[in-house]
């Protein structure tokens, strides 16, 4: 039995997902006093923290034997990646479930910036003094807005911005060009060019690059009467060089979500009136709470079984040298040669890679993601991303890579399989920016997310057979939540997703079906 262990309050939905699943044992932890908690972790396979607990030096060699620590939430300050990577410790972060929380609070302090409607509001209310000409402001349109840091909140933010009539220009040395400019924004290598925009606003993580990033050389190079907007992580403006430059009138007004300490409500930028301040609201939307408690939790229970480690921050390949397209498939690598090991039957021969596309050139990246997830199955705990290739040459198992261009999809990623019994081959690829898809299975094409419980079932392609499938799964109680049907040579295969478990008989009763080939059921 694997144990996730939550260490911080999440959304409900987080828990129900967790104590759905048979095999994990899940510890409550969120009222536990934080020096008590460690006592707690060990011996637990993953927990889940958010920004309340310390996951610091002291805490990381208290909990030895951990595997994996997601963090609910984008920011990972409270962690030390470092001391979890020595200690083997896997660390994960859900970067896109409040996104759009994040933009849109964004979006109130850039407004607000411009109107200062925040003080308007006040002074009519709480000081009823109604004084129209007290409070001119200015307008988006027209301005230009410079954007630092142009991923999944920044990136939202300039389109939003192109609808209010702004120009819009963005600085970013880790994304493709095209990126920016295929939705109208201008980009640049020239970081000077941020500085001369009219409104500036920050989107990007908190490292030792990007701490202070914007201090008083900075300011002294921005245009008088600009104003700023930090909803991503304190400390990424310099607070001092701010707060100095808020009260000479340098910097007209500034939104700000978040401080360098927390909680800050005795800050001195609280004083100013060209200051509106926010208690770290960005993520505080009902949707981004249940969000980031289904992705945390479902991240949690993937890196407890070892089949992935969604969104890992530090896997044994420095993904951040690696383009941006590469990244989703190493995910979806190892949830395909975990698939292909489910259906297979007998032990693993064989385990080929195949690479079509530009994701070829990462293909010995992939290898490894492939190994373990092929051979958790069999291996469990003892196959990790560091042994993987000794572990499989120890066992006689070949491996191979095949590369070649682009066919049908512009990247795809697919692991074969072959045992004594025959062999398996699963191919999957990426839509958009992360969407998985599984989009083969042998010669059979397919369409649908690498997620949830399954049956494969092969059959020979004659009338009726869905109809006993179905007969067969409904005298169970199992429900059917999709079905995907692919056809060729006279045979069918079909992927059923089912909400419940399939037990072995219910399983005995398809494979015994006068048109089955064969039927398996499957997890991810």
């Amino acid at each position: 039995m694997k144990k996730v262990i939550v260490c911080d309050a999440i959304h409900p939905v987080g828990f129900e997902i967790l104590r759905a699943q048979k095999d994990i044992e899940v510890i409550d932890a969120t009222s536990v006093p934080k020096d008590e908690l460690p006592a707690l972790v060990k011996g637990c396979d993953v927990a889940i923290t958010r920004s309340s607990t310390d996951c610091g030096k002291e805490f990381i060699n208290s909990v030895l034997g951990l595997k994996a620590l997601v963090r609910a939430g984008v920011g990972v300050d409270n962690v030390d990646i470092d001391e979890c990577s020595k200690h083997g410790i896997i660390v994960m972060n859900v970067p896109t479930a409040n996104t759009i929380a994040a933009v849109e609070m964004t979006m109130c302090h850039l407004l607000n910036s411009a109107r200062n409607y925040i003080a308007s509001v006040n002074d009519l209310q709480q000081n009823k003094t109604w004084k129209r000409e007290k409070w001119y402001g200015t307008e988006l349109f027209g301005k230009t807005l410079g954007i630092i840091g142009f991923g999944n909140i920044g990136s939202r933010v300039g389109v939003r911005a192109l609808g209010f009539g702004m120009k819009v220009i963005t600085y970013d040395p880790y994304i493709e060009p095209s990126k920016a400019t295929s939705v109208g924004v201008e980009y640049t290598k020239n970081f000077d060019d941020i500085l001369k925009c009219d409104f500036i606003t920050i989107h990007t993580p908190k490292n030792k690059e990007t701490i202070n990033m914007i201090d008083e050389e900075q300011i002294a190079k921005m245009k008088d009467g600009v104003r700023l907007i930090n909803c991503a992580r304190g400390g990424l403006y310099n607070e001092d060089a701010l707060l100095k430059n808020l009260q000479n009138g340098k910097i007209a007004f500034a939104g700000i979500d978040v401080f360098v300490k927390e909680p800050s409500n005795t800050h001195p930028l609280l004083d100013l009136a060209n200051v509106s301040a926010t208690p770290h609201l960005g993520a505080n939307t009902l949707e981004s709470q249940e969000n980031i408690a289904r992705d945390a939790a479902e991240q949690a229970i993937q890196a407890a079984r070892g089949i992935c480690y969604p969104n890992a921050l530090n896997l044994p390949i420095k993904t951040e040298e690696l383009p941006a397209y590469v990244e989703p498939f190493i995910e979806l690598t190892s949830k395909i040669a975990y698939f292909a090991a489910q259906l297979s039957e007998g032990a693993i021969k064989n385990i080929t890679l195949f690479a079509n596309g530009d994701i070829a050139e990462h293909a010995n990246n992939m290898l490894a993601f492939a190994l373990v997830g092929a051979l958790k199955s069999s291996l469990g705990e003892a196959i990790n991303y560091v042994n993987a290739s000794f572990v499989a040459e120890e066992k006689g198992i070949q491996t191979a890579i095949q590369t070649k261009p682009a066919s049908g999809y512009k990247n795809k990623i697919s692991v074969q399989i072959t045992t004594d019994n025959g062999s398996v081959k699963i191919g999957g690829t990426i839509f958009g920016d992360d969407e998985q898809r599984i989009v083969n299975i042998g010669d059979f094409k397919t369409d649908f997310k690498p997620k949830g419980r399954m049956i494969v079932f092969k059959n020979t392609d004659v009338p009726g057979v869905i109809r006993d499938v179905s007969s067969i799964l409904a005298s169970a109680n199992i429900n059917i939540a999709d079905f995907r049907l692919g056809r060729g040579d006279g045979e069918a295969l079909a992927v059923i997703l089912v909400d419940q478990e399939v037990s072995k008989e219910v399983l005995a009763k398809l494979n015994a079906l006068e048109t089955c080939i064969w039927a398996r059921c499957a997890e991810l």
